[in-house]
């Protein structure tokens, strides 16, 4: 155990994983927004309970959604993007 506090192990970090980012955040925004849908009509019910909030935040989940699906559209854009041009520099390169 003399390791143990020699501090702290070093790893090296791993790939990020990469996945259907824009079909995921698209998914979490539509179902922020039926989410909010569905609890409009009680909107009298929440009111009386205090509960309001619970509205509030599925709205702005959607919004921010919004926000977070053209952030990602564009990221992955822009990766695309640096792709491309490093395969068209490669064969010029050699």
């Amino acid at each position: 155990m003399a390791g143990f506090f020699s501090g702290p192990i070093k790893h090296e970090a791993p790939e990020p994983l990469e996945g259907p980012v824009v079909a995921t955040v698209t998914g979490g925004t539509i179902i922020w927004f039926v989410l909010f849908l569905v609890q409009l009509p009680f909107y009298g019910w929440f009111a009386d309970h205090d509960h309001t909030w619970w509205l509030w935040t599925c709205l702005a989940g959607g919004v921010l959604g919004l926000y977070g699906t053209w952030y990602v559209r564009k990221r992955d854009a822009a990766i695309r993007g640096a792709a491309g041009t490093d395969s068209a520099a490669t064969p010029a390169a050699e």
